[in-house]
């Protein structure tokens, strides 16, 4: 049997999975230069080598081992390659030379990087026949540092192999929901070029069944592929959102705030889902996540929770707010949610149901939050002060799922009628469906306006004790008034769902101050009654729209009667952590009872039951921590789990721009190396800043922590080796070798910045 056979005729061996994957292409019709394939351990003779090449043309001769392209690792730079080999004997020694690289010293100290040093590799071998370029590249299906439904292309003019030398930056194009997002000024291909790429990426990767990055070369006519492989690591990548966390949970989360609402609050989204879509793996750590004390949803625990109610996972985008065309993922059902209908139409007719039920349910959850609430804590054992938070915690997970599933049916319902008011012709924006005077007691406003109202009548003299201090100072009258507002409504605080917040019973100066500046009948109304609209419509609709309206107005009062009932039990957590906090100051382990809140429950425990030592130490590090990142910028998206906190932009020394090529995010010392005699400063760990590299750079990247290049690409040296030794890298930054040398920087690997402290 020959030792070369031509790609339609691949017969048996091990070819390696490039040659594999080219044969896939050529199965699907795809266009691929005329190809040949020699397999592990054959050595062709000068007759078959003759027999099959011609020695007037000019080939491509790849490596195509068996460890390469794989899932797990690539191998990508490893081995040999020759291209434009003419003549007859350099194609026969450069089949030699590719397949002696298995046994390279780069080979194997990559090897051992991999925890394989002893791993033997089948060297198969590709033999193409060169496409004259006129431009060459890359592109990816998916955008590989983020795993974002993105195409993304890397061009440059003539040879591909230009995408690895020194110095080459290519061309950028990044194209999302049927638009670019990115693209190049002057580009060397043209955009009808770039967009047949685009197409035939996706179409590509659609019938391989995984994300595909793909090599090209377009000859001025012709795109042909010379490689496929797998886009590897991109499911590993976590996206963390605050778009809607900030709203929920915004500002600095302290830490045992955060180690009571994440199984409180989640534990109760997971019981919602569960009750949409049946059993399911959700865990409430998995669900959100404290990046510098601040909130982030997990959106691809979100993405899995699309999945489960048969959602397109990439319709979560949406919900991330990123740029792109009309050509977005869709949101819409599919087959699989249809055939969860049934049972979310059965939970759709219980929830209609459960209104009528919550008044209920609020009676006994109030009963039941009562003891706690009262109970004199100063008798009890440190360790009946944490059984009792202990039984607070399922309590309080009970009250927090009512407090989802109310303002969800109440948003329904306002979103439903505010279609009918639309329709009847009126603006819903300017129609008053419901008022705070018509909420009692279980909103604050309207008890606030009249305390206004009682301020507004006092003499100056009286206003300026107030002012200067305080309640103690008030007339009579007025102080027992705001005494009786803080009986109905001293439970709330400036932050609902953060119990280290005090409450206003807390603060009955300020809240005395605050109504001398409350205006009277303050209450914000819509422009147009309500009967005006009723008055407009024909009687059959003025009753159905009478009959939308109160049970809308309905639901937002049950919807503020739960929030109401929800932030006073929620509340109950506090008086029993100062308790705590009290009495480990006691013990010196604290210096001051509010130095608990820097604790997580677990380390309270601890501190209760070990006599933590340390624990003054973590509260006073945590608070130090806290003060340094209250004044970082927080971006809306965070990739990976390895988010490091930068200071403000206007504290930053500079930063520069370019292209990640390696996922993650390192803070190091710098060191600019700009030749060889650079090496011996770079110290393990530093983050080195380089003109551009090749294969003579390697042994100072497997020392470093991150990588600033100057110039390169996605098929770059530095990114190549960057992304095999699981080290962060950024390309094609202007300056970087200017930054200060010994400087602290920031390399965020997914935004590709490069930050100077």
């Amino acid at each position: 049997m020959s030792a070369i056979r031509p790609l339609r005729d691949m017969g048996g061996g091990s070819y390696g999975h490039k040659a594999r994957n080219l044969r896939w292409l050529f199965d699907e019709g795809e266009p691929i230069p005329a190809t040949w394939l020699i397999p592990a351990g054959a050595k062709p003779s000068e007759q078959e080598i003759a027999r099959f090449f011609d020695g007037s043309k000019r080939y491509a001769v790849r490596s195509s081992a068996d460890v390469e392209d794989g899932a797990l690792l690539s191998f990508a730079g490893q081995f040999t390659s020759r291209l434009d080999v003419e003549g007859l004997a350099a194609i026969r020694d450069a089949i030699t030379d590719v397949q002696l690289s298995v046994s390279s010293e780069t080979v194997r100290a990559y090897l051992v990087h991999a925890g394989a040093p002893d791993k033997s590799i089948q060297m198969g071998v590709v033999v193409q026949e060169m496409v004259q370029p006129v431009a060459s590249g890359v592109v990816f299906s998916r955008n590989p540092i983020t795993g974002l439904n993105e195409v993304v292309i890397e061009a440059v003019a003539g040879r591909g192999d230009r995408l690895l030398s020194e110095g080459v930056t290519p061309d950028r194009w990044i194209h999302r929901w049927g638009t670019w997002t990115e693209k190049p000024e002057s580009p060397v291909v043209p955009d009808a070029v770039a967009g047949g790429i685009a197409a035939a990426a996706r179409r590509i990767a659609e019938e391989y069944g995984k994300p595909a990055d793909l090599e090209w070369v377009w000859d001025g006519d012709q795109v042909w592929w010379v490689q496929l492989r797998p886009i590897t690591g991109i499911d590993d990548v976590v996206v963390y959102s605050n778009r809607i966390a900030k709203e929920v949970m915004p500002g600095i989360i302290k830490p045992l705030v955060w180690s009571v609402n994440v199984p409180v609050v989640n534990t109760a989204w997971i019981e919602l889902f569960t009750e949409a879509i049946g059993p399911n793996d959700l865990e409430p750590d998995a669900l959100a996540r404290s990046f510098a004390y601040r909130s982030y949803f997990n959106m691809s625990a979100v993405g899995d929770i699309f999945e489960l109610f048969g959602m397109p996972r990439d319709s979560l985008e949406l919900l991330l707010g990123l740029d792109g065309g009309d050509g977005g993922p869709s949101m819409r059902p599919t087959a699989a949610t249809l055939r969860k209908l049934p049972r979310l139409l059965n939970v759709a007719l219980g929830n209609v149901r459960y209104a009528k039920k919550v008044p209920g349910y609020l009676d006994r959850l109030e009963r039941r939050y009562e003891p706690y609430a009262s109970r004199a804590l100063r008798p009890l054992s440190e360790g009946e002060l944490l059984r009792d938070v202990d039984e607070l915690m399922p309590l309080t997970t009970a009250a927090a799922l009512i407090n989802i599933k109310v303002p969800l049916l109440a948003n329904l319902r306002s979103a439903l009628l505010r279609r009918k008011v639309a329709n009847a012709g009126f603006d819903p924006e300017d129609v008053a469906i419901t008022s705070v005077t018509d909420l009692g007691n279980i909103n604050p406003q309207a008890a606030l306006e009249k305390l206004g109202a009682v301020a507004a009548k006092l003499d100056d003299d009286a206003r300026t004790r107030i002012t200067e201090r305080g309640l103690a100072a008030a007339p009579d009258h007025f102080r027992n008034q705001v005494l009786d507002f803080l009986d109905t409504f001293g439970h709330f605080s400036a932050s609902g769902n953060d119990f280290s917040v005090a409450p206003w019973r807390e603060s009955p100066d300020t809240i005395a101050r605050l109504a001398l500046n409350m205006p009277a009948n303050g209450s914000t109304r819509g422009s147009t009654d309500w009967e005006a609209v009723e008055a407009s419509q024909p009687l059959l609709k003025r009753l159905r729209l009478r009959s939308a309206q109160r049970r809308t107005a309905h639901l937002i009062q049950l919807r503020e009667s739960v929030s109401s009932v929800y932030t006073f039990g929620y509340g109950v957590f506090r008086r029993y952590f100062l308790e705590l906090g009290r009495r480990l100051t006691e013990r010196g382990l604290l210096d001051d009872r509010n130095d608990i809140w820097y604790l997580t429950l677990e380390e309270v425990r601890q501190a209760v039951h070990l006599g933590l030592a340390e624990a003054g130490e973590i509260a006073a590090q945590r608070k130090r921590e806290i003060d340094q990142l209250a004044g970082v910028d927080m971006p809306d998206i965070i990739y990976g789990d390895d988010f490091v906190p930068a200071a403000r932009s206007s504290e930053v020394a500079s930063q520069l721009s370019g292209v990640p090529t390696s996922r993650g995010r390192y803070r190091g010392r710098l060191r600019i190396v700009r030749e060889l005699a650079d090496f011996p400063t770079v110290e393990q760990g530093d983050v080195i800043a380089v003109p551009f590299s090749d294969v003579g750079w390697t042994p100072v990247f497997a020392r470093a922590g991150a990588v600033v290049a100057e110039s390169g690409g996605m098929l770059s040296h530095a990114s190549i080796v960057a992304r095999e030794y699981g080290s962060p890298c950024v390309v094609s930054v202007p300056g970087a070798t200017r930054l200060p040398e010994g400087a602290t920087v920031i390399v965020d690997a997914y935004a590709g910045t490069v930050t100077v402290e």
